[in-house]
């Protein structure tokens, strides 16, 4: 089964954790990499530091954040595709050292690994023309 989580770095590990993968662009202050119990740091993951700076942890900025960060991770294409070749083989959790539990990258990256591809429907057109009336002619 494929599930992710998001977890705050500084919390303790647990086996429900799975692949433990750090998505902050800058190490968690105060923390030993020894201490971290990561499998992966992907730090190209992060929003731009020009994002990151602008968003400021704010809430108000929340919604305009996600959506330029989505544009961002567009492009990180090869960092999405390990997340979830990872995401194949078990539990994945995204780590962030944010204090904000609700509005920080992690959430911002769970929201768009799992928000559902929007599919367009093909256009109909009439297989039959005779049933078709130009406009500004009287039947």
């Amino acid at each position: 089964m494929e599930k992710i989580l998001v977890k705050r770095i500084y919390e303790p590990v647990a086996k429900s954790d799975g692949f433990r993968i750090l998505v902050d662009r800058l190490w968690p202050r105060g923390l030993p990499k020894q201490a971290a119990q990561i499998d992966l740091w992907l730090r190209d993951i992060g929003p731009s530091t020009a994002l990151r700076k602008w968003f400021n942890h704010d809430p108000a900025l929340w919604i305009e954040f996600q959506r330029r960060y989505h544009v961002e991770l567009k492009e990180k294409t090869t960092l999405l595709a390990t997340i979830n070749q990872q995401v194949k083989t078990g539990p994945v959790t995204l780590l962030y050292s944010a204090k904000d539990e609700q509005h920080n990258q992690a959430e911002a990256l769970l929201s768009f690994l799992t928000k559902p591809l929007v599919k367009t429907k093909p256009t109909m057109r009439p297989k039959s023309r005779s049933h078709a009336i130009p406009i500004g002619k009287k039947i």
